[in-house]
């Protein structure tokens, strides 16, 4: 009855602070940075505090002549202020456009010419650092969340102009813009609606209701600009759940945040799980009380997935698996218990959610799709988005006859209808079978590396990037013994972990890699 009741109406994230609160008033959230929009505020906060910082930034937006269909780009440092900021600019009808503080100066000014002259909420170090000096040509206004910059407004300029009532927009309309992983190249602007956010909540908060049945602190590390944190907001936030928010991902303050906290629930990206590995050995427990490990992206590697299951000390905990993309959202899940072995197939990602996401794999050359012979992952869901902002046409290409998404994965069904993710369509090496199953047993033959990457050299044979805990040398004996078996690769080039190139949710640019591999390693 809940789901069909919430299926009935869009997300609403203008409002969603001031609902949470006039349901938990006293809820918190917890935060491991300073808000540069409100340095004052502190690290630990109300929902209704957050729910008056969001209406008196809406206001502030109003006041700088934000009007409801406007777009506003935003690209500050990292902290929880974008959302924030994203749902402020709902509340008053407007569109925002989430680009990662991650992103180069170029890319963002390409993204900002899509945009259409936006505004563009920045800061000071953005515009004096990164930012070209056209981006004020490309934009409507531009607009401080601190600093002060000639031509730009700053929003604390505007502290006390009158509240403004919230706007409500068609379920239908433009919501929400982020943006794709530019795994690929230039990332691409995807269009959200209320309805097709909230297509995307439910079959989340389907996967979260049977497992955390009481209040629990959820702490939540993933990037502030994608998609999948607003939907784990509402879920939190309208659930009153207490809400950790971590904008660092570093093992040693992880752990220290941990272990203070003691979180229920934890939402992170693959890479950041992968990195807190090591939080398992720690004496004090820090994810001793965690129930539910969830990820919304890649399969994670099965050694991690065993390591932190066993580092938990709670009854029946598991890891919730959702594999899905930015375009249409969460597509299918799977979970794991303490007793899934390090050495289990980490390329079974899991069944569609029965009334609410479909998948199909087709053929690449007229055969069955098989293990030998992945074919083209392709999903139904009403979550997928609407359009690519100014790529209609490549958005148009995407869809395949009946709706279906072309995920740009490759992989097969198994008889039971088991999904199973063999590689990224751009990444499949010829002749070689899985690049991600080799580096799954390597990870669980090999508890040194703390990431390996297997790419096309220029040859076009597999080679393999791997990372050591702590940048130690690879052992070549351990290597060869961990190869057994395998389908032959060139010799292993090491490198430091926070050299390889990622995106905005931590994933490996693999082609980039590539390229940067063919000029040369970093490290050797």
């Amino acid at each position: 009855m809940f789901l069909q009741r919430v299926a009935n109406r869009g997300m609403r994230l203008g409002t969603l602070f001031e609902r949470a609160a006039a349901r938990h008033p006293a809820n918190i959230v917890v935060l491991d940075h300073d808000l540069d929009i409100a340095p004052d505020l502190g690290r630990r906060a109300t929902v209704s505090e957050m729910a008056d910082l969001v209406d008196d930034f809406a206001s502030r937006l109003w006041a700088a002549r934000v009007r409801p269909g406007d777009r506003v780009v935003i690209h500050k440092s990292n902290g929880f202020d974008i959302p924030l900021l994203a749902c402020a600019a709902v509340r008053i009808g407007a569109v925002p456009a989430l680009l990662s503080p991650k992103l180069d100066g170029e890319t963002v000014a390409e993204l900002v010419l899509r945009a259409d002259r936006p505004h563009l909420v920045t800061d000071e170090a953005k515009l004096r650092d990164e930012l070209p000096s056209s981006i004020f040509e490309l934009s409507q206004s531009v607009l401080l969340t601190s600093g002060s910059h000639e031509g730009a407004t700053e929003l604390a300029s505007l502290a006390g102009v009158p509240r403004v009532p919230a706007v409500t927009m068609p379920p239908e309309h433009p919501m929400l813009i982020t943006h794709t992983s530019g795994t690929t190249g230039t990332p691409k602007l995807a269009v959200h609606t209320g309805h097709t956010m909230q297509a995307r909540y439910r079959p989340q908060v389907s996967a979260l209701a049977p497992v955390v049945h009481k209040r629990e602190i959820i702490a939540i590390h993933v990037s502030f600009v994608h998609s999948r944190l607003f939907t784990a907001l509402g879920i939190s936030l309208l659930r009153g759940f207490p809400i950790l928010m971590l904008a660092d991902s570093d093992p040693a303050h992880v752990a220290d945040v941990f272990a203070r906290m003691r979180p229920g629930v934890i939402e992170a990206h693959p890479n950041s799980y992968m990195e807190w590995e090591e939080l398992a050995d720690d004496p004090r427990g820090p994810l001793s009380n965690v129930k539910l490990f969830s990820s919304t992206f890649d399969a994670l590697h099965p050694r991690t997935v065993h390591r932190l299951l066993r580092a938990t000390r709670r009854k029946g905990a598991i890891f919730g698996q959702l594999y899905g993309q930015s375009e249409v959202g969460p597509a299918v899940v799977r979970s794991y218990g303490r007793d899934r072995a390090p050495d289990a197939d980490g390329r079974c990602v899991g069944m569609p959610f029965p009334g609410m996401t479909e998948v199909r794999v087709v053929s690449r050359n007229g055969n069955p799709p098989c293990p030998a012979n992945p074919g083209y992952i392709e999903v139904r869901s009403d979550g997928r988005i609407v359009t690519y902002l100014g790529e209609e046409e490549r958005y148009a290409q995407q869809v395949a006859a009946g709706g279906w998404w072309r995920m740009g994965d490759v992989g097969y069904r198994t008889k039971w209808g088991c999904v199973h993710l063999l590689d990224r369509e751009v990444d499949l090496i010829e002749g070689f079978g899985s690049t991600l199953a080799a580096e799954d047993t390597l990870l669980g033959r090999m508890s040194e590396l703390a990431e390996i990457v297997i790419v096309p050299g220029a040859d076009g044979r597999a080679v393999p990037v791997v990372c050591t805990r702590g940048d130690e040398p690879l052992d070549p004996a351990a290597w060869r013994a961990a190869t057994e078996g395998l389908p032959p690769m060139a010799n292993p080039v090491q490198w430091k972990r926070d050299e390889l190139p990622q995106t905005a949710t931590t994933k490996i640019k693999r082609l980039e890699l590539a390229r940067l591999l063919a000029a040369g390693p970093v490290t050797s």
